[in-house]
Parts: structure tokens; C-alpha cells; sequence
């Protein structure tokens, strides 16, 4: 090779982080490295038989496969692929940076994970080419991309650079070629190979071979699984496929496996996780199911289910698209329209009948809860279908409850279904703002998820009863016609505290805590307000209403003393800051609430 034109790069240090995590701390499993490697093989394969679609000159060649060649005496593995291929960029930029999903939040999945479910997260991270150097000390790329005459060579040993040069090859793809470590002896035999395709990588439906003796032996069924009857797929089949579809490495939660005939004919293979993928949250909010024609691949990108269902993997196959259907045709066909339509209806029926199951879809809900109750704040059509689905904590019930639960167990002239949203259950569940509501025997629905702060908006009312959060409740809940009168320490709390609050107003749904905040009113709730000022978002209402327990000792304290200015003002003060403390808003200034504590705790023992 030329010296003139090699190129040297440098990986970046995330990079270089990310290898070493990959080849020390997944060392127990390194069979996945040939079925991560298969995998990118077939997609880019599939890629290329996609843009044939509207460039035939991109055609594949009739014979296409995946060919995987050991090579005892030269210690080295070939992996070649006819599929799409990379440009000299695309080298670069594939295999020379960081995975979308980052080393940071790997090394913590990575830290956290059980031994057993390490291997899954190459998957979940994309990762999965890195995997190459846990057997292997070096690793050769050779590519040409479809519709081009250049190829270039990319080349590393793992250990900080890598190399790009102009290279030769006859035909367009690529080949990956590991020089095999010295305690990886048994990828260079082609029976151990076979069985590690056959394990991950049985239903890729491009032939994968593995050379023996000199001849390409076919080392995959290649079968369509989601063609099949149902009554010929069995357990094993469906949980390798599932597994080799979203590169996990758990068991599915639930599979749904149908052909839909009539007026539309289409196959359908549907999988919802058993545990969740990192970049089912972390990355783009778009369905994955991948869309085939006539067994063809076609795109995972056909929107085929709502972001809310995004979590669903699996295979739609359709007969009533033509093969060279366009991404605009996929938009606007009335043909998608009515898959979609059935496919959500699947889903939602096998949730609903999995949810019979208390314990077995928490499960479920642990997982992919959050994600679901997005369609009740974006999908007008369904909100309606996933409200009786939607799982809550609460403030008297062990385990999780539905509202059918909470509308079930309603006191006769409660009309309101109360919940609170917080960042945490345990903290919610201490709250004062449930204080009012334990004493009349009020249950209260605990929300921690960032959507539960606005899809109840959208959602008003579950079977004829109205949902309110408590601190948006708590004027006409508070009002107690048996309070004392302390409408002058009232009033000069107010003044005292000016803009920082809205109103200073007596409450009767306190039973231990001396004050509380409440919403004003106007605008969305505290917690609501909460996030929103620490997105910087503006003109959301900032000043909240303080609620004083008129029968606490400190208050009847106070109000004999209310002549006393200076006292008031620094006590108001200090009981905002620990009302704000208690609602886990940050104070405004942190060292004048610890003087001041300082100086009334100083007073109260020197009297």
C-alpha cells in the first residue's frame, strides 16, 4: 500500500472510551460479534435493493448473499456483503465516531447492568461494529459504494487511530476482514460459525454462507417467519427472530403474529419488549416497524404505528403496494392508512387483555408506561382507548392503580378524580399537599412522569368524573367554616412577602404542616410551573399562593405576636422557603433562609 496516500485519524476520545468498555466489560459474550456484523451486512443490503427501486442501475447482483470466509492459516475472518457500501465519508463518519446514543450514558447502562443483560446493550447502543475488536486485534473495512468505481480501505487495531486509503475492489460492497486474537481460535472453525448464524441471524432472508472445504455452505432458513401459519411458528423461532430484529437479548413481553385477508392482504409479526431499549426514549420518536412487499424490505420509516407505540418491533408485509412505491405514496395512501389503523387496534387489544394480569403488566407499565401516556397529551383518536390503560401510584393503594380503580373505590358525593405530579413517588406520597386529602379518606393518583404535567389538560374527565391536580383544587378543598380568624396576620403576611406570592390565605386541609403552596388559579400547576422555569421558559405565572394552617402551634404562636413587623417578615419569609423546600423548589437565596432559621431557632431558645 502506498504510504503517500494512507491517511491516519485519530478516533476521538469518546470513541476510544467506548472500545474499551466494549472489548473488557462484554468479553463474556463475543459470540454477538458476528451476528452484529451480519446484521449491518443485511441492512445495507436491503438498502441497496431499495434504491434499486428507483435506480435500477443500483441493482444488486442476481447471486447476492453474505459470505462469511475463516481462514485458519491466515488467522483472519472475511464478512463480504454485496449490499449499498460506503463512501470514503461515510467511513469516516460510520466508523470512526461516536454512536448516536454516547459512552457516557453506555458506561452507565454498562455499570448498572446485570451480568446477564450486558450483551444486550450493544444493541440498544448501535454500537454493534465495535463489537469486531473483542475478537479480533485488527480489523480491515474494504468498501465501494453502489454507483461508484472508488473503494477506499479503512483499517484500525483499536487502540486510538484508524487508517483510510484508496483501495480496489471489483464490485460494490463491502468486506470486513478480523485478524483473529490468539484466544479466539474457535471463530476460525466453520462449524462454530454456522451455529452462531444460526442462533442470531436464521431469518435474515439474504443467504448467508460460511466457507467449509472451499465451498459456501448455506448457514441460514432464510424463511419469511411472518408468512408462516402461526401453528408452525414456535416459541424458539419467535423469540430468535425477535431477537435478531431489535438486537435484544431478552424474551418478548408479548408477540402478535397475524395475516389480515380481504379487502387488504398483509402479514404481520409484532414483538413488545420485555425490557426497554436505552434509545426507545433517548432517540428520535418515530416507529421502526419495518415495512415489506412481497417479503421485500421496503423502509422502517412508513410511520406504521403512532411515537406512542414506538416501543413495538416487528415485520408488516404487505400484497397491495406495488415494489417501487415511493416515500410520498406511503404518506398519502389510503392503503397505510388502514394498516395503521388495524395495527393500533392489535396492539391496544393485547395490552387490554395482558392488563387482566395485574402483576404481569406492571411489567409492561414499568417499561413503557411513560411512553404510552404520550397519546393521551397527542393522539385526539385514541385518548379515549388509553385512559382505562394507564397505570398510577397513589397515595392509600399498594402496587399500581387504574382510574376504573380509583372511580371505583370514590367516596358517594366525590365528583373529582385528584392526583398530584411530582418527581418522585416517595417524596409525593409525603407531601403536605396530601394531608387534607388523607384526613377526609381521599385517595390521591401520584404522576412522576414528565407527561403526566400535561396530557391531563387534554384529558378532562374518566367515566363522567373530572380530574384535577390537589393544589389546583386546594381553594375550594381548604375552606373550612371552624378555622380561627387570623385574617390580620394574614394580611401583614402578604405585604411582608409582596410579589412573591399571589394571596396568604387560611387553609383547613392541613393536619401536621404549619403552610403549603397552592396554584393561584390561573394557569397550570405548581409542578407544571416547576419544569417550565427550569426550561427558561417565560410568562408562566410565578407567584403562588401561600396556604397557613391556622390551628398549628407555630401559626397561633405567631398571631400573638403579629404586631411585631420585623418578626412576621422574617417568619413569612421563612415559611415560604420551607413550603417551597417542601414542594422541592429551589430557593431564591439559601443563605438568608439559613440565617434566618438560624436567628428564630437562636430566639426560641432564649426564651
Amino acid at each position: 500500500m502506498n504510504d503517500t496516500v494512507l491517511e491516519k485519524h485519530s478516533f476521538g476520545a469518546e470513541v476510544g472510551r467506548l472500545l474499551d468498555l466494549v472489548v473488557h466489560s462484554l468479553y463474556s459474550e463475543r459470540e454477538i460479534f458476528l451476528r452484529e456484523l451480519v446484521a449491518n451486512a443485511a441492512d445495507a443490503s436491503d438498502r441497496r435493493r431499495f434504491e434499486a427501486l428507483t435506480d435500477p442501475k443500483l441493482a444488486p447482483p442476481a447471486e447476492a448473499k453474505i459470505r462469511i470466509v475463516p481462514d485458519k492459516q491466515a488467522r483472519t475472518i472475511l464478512i463480504a456483503d454485496d449490499g449499498l457500501g460506503m463512501s470514503r465519508q461515510e467511513l469516516i463518519d460510520n466508523l470512526g465516531t461516536i454512536a448516536r446514543s454516547g459512552t457516557k450514558a453506555f458506561g452507565e447502562k454498562l455499570a448498572s447492568a446485570k451480568a446477564e443483560d450486558r450483551p444486550s446493550l450493544i444493541g440498544q447502543f448501535g454500537v454493534g461494529f465495535y463489537s469486531a475488536f473483542m475478537v479480533a486485534d485488527r480489523v480491515e473495512v474494504t468498501s465501494r459504494k453502489a454507483g461508484s468505481e472508488e473503494a477506499f480501505c479503512w483499517a484500525s487495531e483499536g487502540a486510538g487511530e484508524f487508517t483510510l486509503s484508496p483501495a480496489e475492489k471489483d464490485k460494490a460492497g463491502t468486506d470486513i476482514v478480523l485478524h483473529i486474537k490468539a484466544d479466539a481460535d474457535e471463530y476460525l472453525e466453520p462449524m462454530r460459525l454456522e451455529t452462531i448464524v444460526r442462533k442470531w441471524a436464521d431469518h435474515v432472508t439474504m443467504p448467508i454462507t460460511v466457507a467449509r472445504d472451499g465451498k459456501d455452505e448455506t448457514a441460514n432458513e432464510g424463511t419469511a417467519l411472518w408468512r408462516k401459519s402461526k401453528a408452525d411458528v414456535s416459541e424458539q423461532n419467535l423469540k430468535e427472530f425477535y431477537r435478531h430484529l431489535g438486537h435484544y437479548f431478552d424474551e418478548p413481553w408479548a408477540s402478535l403474529h397475524w395475516r389480515a385477508e380481504g379487502m387488504l392482504e398483509y402479514f404481520c409479526l409484532l414483538f413488545i419488549p420485555g425490557m426497554k431499549p436505552f434509545d426507545v426514549v433517548e432517540g428520535d420518536r418515530d416507529s421502526k416497524l419495518r415495512l415489506h412487499v412481497r417479503r421485500m424490505f421496503i423502509t422502517d420509516r412508513a410511520n406504521l404505528l403512532p411515537s406512542w407505540l414506538r416501543f413495538v418491533s416487528g415485520v408488516v408485509d404487505t400484497e397491495d403496494l406495488p415494489l417501487n412505491v415511493s416515500r410520498e405514496m406511503l404518506q398519502t395512501t389510503p392503503i397505510m392508512g388502514r394498516i395503521r389503523k388495524a395495527l393500533i387496534s392489535r396492539v391496544l387489544g393485547e395490552m387490554k387483555n395482558r392488563a387482566k394480569d395485574a402483576e404481569d403488566y406492571g411489567k409492561f407499565w414499568g417499561n413503557f408506561g411513560a411512553i404510552v401516556k404520550e397519546g393521551l397529551w397527542d393522539d385526539a383518536e385514541h385518548r379515549a382507548d388509553i385512559l382505562p390503560l394507564v397505570r398510577f401510584h397513589s397515595s392509600s393503594e399498594d402496587g399500581l392503580v387504574s382510574l376504573a380503580d380509583y372511580v371505583g373505590r370514590m367516596k358517594a358525593d366525590q365528583d373529582t378524580i385528584y392526583y398530584l405530579s411530582g418527581d418522585s413517588v416517595d417524596a409525593m406520597k409525603n407531601s403536605p399537599q396530601l394531608e387534607g386529602f388523607r384526613a377526609k379518606g381521599i385517595e390521591v393518583l401520584l404522576m412522576s412522569d414528565p407527561i403526566d404535567n400535561f396530557w391531563p389538560e387534554r384529558n378532562e374527565s374518566f367515566e363522567g368524573k373530572k380530574l384535577a391536580a390537589v393544589t389546583q383544587a386546594a381553594g375550594d378543598f381548604g375552606k373550612d367554616d371552624t378555622l380561627p380568624d387570623i385574617s390580620v396576620l394574614l394580611a401583614a403576611m402578604k405585604e411582608a412577602l409582596g410579589a412573591d406570592v399571589s394571596d396568604v390565605r387560611a387553609t383547613g386541609r392541613l393536619t401536621d404542616s404549619a403552610v403549603v403552596l397552592a396554584a393561584d388559579g390561573v394557569g397550570p400547576d405548581l409542578h407544571v410551573q416547576r419544569l417550565m422555569r427550569r426550561a427558561g421558559r417565560g410568562g408562566m405565572p410565578s407567584s403562588p399562593v401561600l396556604e397557613v394552617n391556622p390551628r398549628h402551634k407555630l401559626i397561633e404562636g405567631l398571631v400573638a405576636k403579629q404586631d411585631d413587623k420585623d418578626l412576621v417578615k422574617n417568619v413569612a419569609e421563612t415559611l415560604l422557603d420551607l413550603a417551597k423546600v417542601q414542594e422541592g423548589e429551589p430557593l431564591k437565596d439559601a443563605a438568608a433562609f439559613a440565617r434566618r432559621v438560624g436567628m428564630l431557632l437562636a430566639g426560641s431558645l432564649a426564651a
